[in-house]
């Protein structure tokens, strides 16, 4: 998914996700580069958690009580707030999707975005008629050819089919998210170490965007006197002991991959013209979701 995980020209691997596994080996082994990406679907991503053939599952699969209780694995923190949305282009003139009214829709018939949708016209009594698609990407191959007015997704999928038109910037995904999909890193049930150091590397991007530390500014912000800052690089007490971590483990994440919103900016920003809005995945004091607990 472009903006997530894709490879580019050189066969790197790139994207939001990425990022997160870049981090973690950065606060664990000191190299973002110490990955090895394995592409999987389906069942099997939690079997090969299970069985150990990775350490940890990045995105892929939202956060259900299913899916949290019954594979042996554990969702240990949101790092994206995902939801079903809707796409129109530009010049239809819609800014939200309760403006949505006599209009055609393309919808996926499988999960649970059909039965989304339709429960949220109903609810607001809106005159629509919808196209039905089984695949994605005749999903979007529809939508791109004018098929239908709008196309109704989950966001991260609408991004990422944004990005793959010709001109991405003439389609605006509309902020109201009408499903819940918090998407998160997994990992096998019983390692509560490894799963405190995972969701401490997430605490650690939300904590320096708060803190206004990033990649560019890191060197400087060594001399500051402020002490939640000097805690979060290692400078005063070491909060990477009990974790089994190097005293700045936290700063090298930062000076891997940068904060939170950096780490947003770089995938989705206006440089890959197909901006995203944070929404729900700004920080809590922006209007957003992502709050995390004082590095105390």
């Amino acid at each position: 998914m472009p903006g997530f995980s894709s490879k580019n020209e050189e066969g790197v691997w790139r994207g939001f996700d990425v990022d997160i596994c870049r981090a973690i080996a950065a606060a664990t082994l000191g190299d973002p580069d110490l990955v090895e990406f394995q592409v999987l679907s389906g069942e099997s991503r939690f079997a090969q958690l299970q069985a150990g053939e990775i350490d940890v599952l990045s995105k892929n699969s939202s956060w259900t009580m299913g899916r949290d209780t019954r594979f042996d694995t554990r969702y240990v923190i949101t790092s994206f707030f995902d939801g079903q949305a809707f796409m129109v282009p530009h010049d239809k003139g819609f800014v939200s999707a309760f403006e949505l009214t006599d209009l055609s829709i393309c919808v996926l018939n499988t999960g649970d975005d059909l039965s989304n949708m339709r429960e949220f016209f109903f609810a607001n009594q809106t005159v629509y008629t919808e196209l039905i698609y089984e695949d994605l990407q005749d999903l979007i191959f529809a939508y791109s050819r004018g098929v239908c007015d709008a196309v109704t997704a989950p966001a991260s999928y609408l991004q990422a089919a944004r990005r793959s038109l010709s001109e991405p910037g003439t389609h605006r995904i509309l902020p109201e998210y009408i499903s819940k999909a918090p998407f998160g890193p997994t990992v096998r049930l019983g390692d509560d170490q490894w799963a405190n150091i995972i969701r401490w590397t997430i605490f650690t991007l939300i904590n320096a965007e708060e803190l206004g530390v990033n990649s560019q500014n890191l060197e400087a912000m060594m001399s500051a006197h402020t002490p939640a800052i000097r805690r979060l690089l290692g400078l005063e007490q070491n909060f990477g002991e009990t974790l089994g971590l190097e005293a700045d483990w936290m700063a090298k994440i930062i000076q891997a991959v940068g904060n939170y919103g950096e780490v947003f900016e770089r995938h989705f920003g206006a440089q890959t013209g197909a901006a995203m809005l944070r929404g729900p995945n700004a920080i809590w004091s922006q209007g957003g979701l992502l709050y995390a607990p004082p590095i105390r």
